[in-house]
């Protein structure tokens, strides 16, 4: 809590000096564990962030742009549950809109605060500089109520109401919330309006008891039966109790590609990742021919069903979403994921675990020191390089579809956005999941062509003493979007500059240890070399493709498909 007295007028009622709008808003955010805001300062916020200056216990996180900042807020919320970020009217608002939609999207909960103009002016319809000129100054906020969960313009008479209704609509339903305050009512005193908060959402016991019922049936005749833990599992908090259900049941269990790591993959009913056409086919024969799959926080999507490739047998799919259950054709609203998943455990299934062990795909280390990079031969060091507790970020793209394969060590956390997918997202993420994160190790994985995008952030890392080690895989363009075409070859649009990546930390003014690998025993020694640096500096490693249409396996199996599907297609 911050230890500031309020400056403002003094209640008649009490004589006690009454908070400002700003210090309330701060200590409502301080309550919820944040203790760093992301952001760009502009005029129409300074009075927040002079405010925030003069705040103990929160540290304003300046970024290179507002895109960023929201990328890093996303990362840091992944991490600590909720967080916030500050921008200016207009112009800044905007700027963030493509990360706000990406948190939204990816069920992220993040409070998004906006200063703006003074009220008098907009009350007076003023042109005013951050506009469109035509004296409306609420066509931002209306834009914003498409893709948050909920908007609020905030005053001194509604503060107390709106601000805790914003942050407990965010935390239900792990979207972000869009706030935004006039400059000059920042440190105008608040009226005490307190109104009790709704009670906790609970399971609807009747629909509770005939989806167990329902399952109860299909296990009765189950032989093979497969828990899926998706995305919703980690955004909800539903990891322990999948894993007890896991314990109980004793069965295999699979996680689909965006929720990769939401299941301990050292557990000895871990078989992979479900990854449709393109995954391992152990795992899809075993996900598709089990008699009841028991699936948690699914999402459906094509990026996550390997193009809709994943043939779940809907008869037998029982889908535990966080606030209603889908079996078959019936559907049991008002029920809580975590009240289905230990009632499921109450039936008392219990199965053979698996029916052999698992094997992954990057268990075998391969390679010659002298041999150029492949993709068969670098992940498999990724696997082994892996530690209990790191927090590993996966750009969109090459290293996206790589990286689901690797086997991760027990309480790492795992960032990737699966879903929303805009490019550039991972490096702001890692600077915020650094932030959020201080004492543990932060690895990012880009491609080249992603890092061109955000590579500003490096920049905030450096100033703000932030040590990842980040890997650049230098594939010369845009590697992923070539093997997404299938129509053309060797398409311009594809193609980027080349920077001296190693050279980014000393253009932005910072110190690094970077180095550039083409084989394998270099890129082993600079692995070696970064895990004794990093506690002193930020580490980059760049990576040069042998060929630059090299890709992990699972990208190849991709690329076959829609190959395929082009073909059928232009054969219609």
């Amino acid at each position: 809590m911050g230890t500031m007295t309020a400056v403002g007028s003094s209640n008649p009622q009490t004589g006690t000096a009454q908070k400002t709008l700003g210090q309330y808003l701060f200590d409502c955010l301080r309550l919820e564990g944040i203790t760093e805001i992301f952001g760009v300062a502009g005029d129409y916020n300074f009075t927040l962030l002079d405010t925030l200056e003069r705040y103990n216990g929160i540290q304003f996180m300046s970024g290179r742009n507002e895109l960023n900042s929201g990328y890093a807020a996303d990362g840091y919320a992944r991490i600590k549950g909720l967080s916030a970020l500050i921008t200016t009217f207009g112009v800044g608002e905007l700027s963030a809109c493509n990360a706000i939609a990406g948190a939204n999207s990816e069920h992220v909960p993040l409070i998004h605060i906006v200063g703006a103009p003074p009220e008098k002016d907009q009350k007076e319809h003023k042109l005013m500089h951050h506009t469109l000129m035509n004296g409306n100054f609420d066509v931002f906020h209306k834009v914003y109520a498409l893709i948050t969960a909920y908007t609020a313009v905030l005053t001194p008479e509604n503060a107390e109401i709106e601000i805790p209704a914003a942050i407990r609509i965010a935390k239900e339903k792990k979207k972000p919330v869009y706030l935004v305050v006039a400059d000059d009512l920042v440190t105008k005193p608040i009226m005490a309006r307190r109104e009790p908060a709704p009670p906790r959402p609970a399971s609807n016991l009747k629909p509770l008891q005939a989806a167990v019922e329902h399952v109860r049936q299909l296990l009765e005749h189950a032989h093979r039966p497969v828990i899926l833990v998706d995305v919703k599992a980690t955004r909800f908090g539903l990891e322990k109790a999948v894993r007890q259900l896991a314990d109980a049941m004793n069965i295999p269990v699979a996680t689909m590609m965006f929720g990769k790591g939401a299941f301990d993959e050292t557990h000895p009913n871990y078989m992979g990742v479900y990854g449709g056409a393109f995954g391992s086919s152990e795992v899809q024969a075993t996900v598709e021919h089990a008699d009841c799959v028991i699936g948690v926080g699914m999402v459906l999507a094509d990026t996550n069903t390997a193009n809709f490739s994943a043939k779940l047998n809907p008869l037998v799919t029982v889908d535990i979403q966080p606030d209603m259950v889908k079996i078959a054709e019936a559907e049991y609203p008002n029920v809580f994921a975590a009240d289905m998943l230990l009632a499921v455990q109450k039936i008392g299934y219990k199965g053979q675990g698996l029916a052999a062990k698992a094997t992954f795909p990057y268990d075998q280390l391969t390679g010659r020191n002298d041999e150029p990079l492949t993709a068969a031969n670098y992940y498999p060091r990724f696997q082994q390089m892996l530690k209990e507790g790191d927090i590993v970020i996966a750009e969109t793209g090459t290293f996206y579809n790589g990286m689901a394969q690797v086997r991760l060590p027990r309480h790492v956390t795992y960032i990737a956005q699966g879903g929303w997918e805009s490019i550039g997202y991972a490096t702001p993420s890692a600077y915020g999941a650094s932030i959020a994160a201080p004492d543990r190790r932060v690895l990012l994985f880009t491609g080249d062509g992603s890092l061109q995008l955000t590579a500003q952030e490096i920049s905030s890392m450096l100033y703000y003493e932030c040590k990842p080690i980040i890997f650049i895989l230098n594939n010369d363009g845009y590697t992923i979007e070539k093997y997404l075409n299938v129509k053309t070859e060797d398409q311009p649009y594809n193609k980027i500059p080349r920077w001296s990546y190693t050279k980014l930390a000393e253009a932005f003014g910072g110190d690094a240890f970077a180095v550039t690998v083409r084989t394998y025993g270099e890129l082993d020694q600079a692995i070696t070399q970064a895990d004794k640096e990093r506690s002193s500096r930020l580490c980059i490693i760049e990576m040069i493709a042998a060929d630059p249409m090299d890709a992990p396996e699972y990208m190849r199996r991709m690329r076959n498909y829609l190959e395929l599907q082009e073909k059928q297609r232009s054969q219609n």
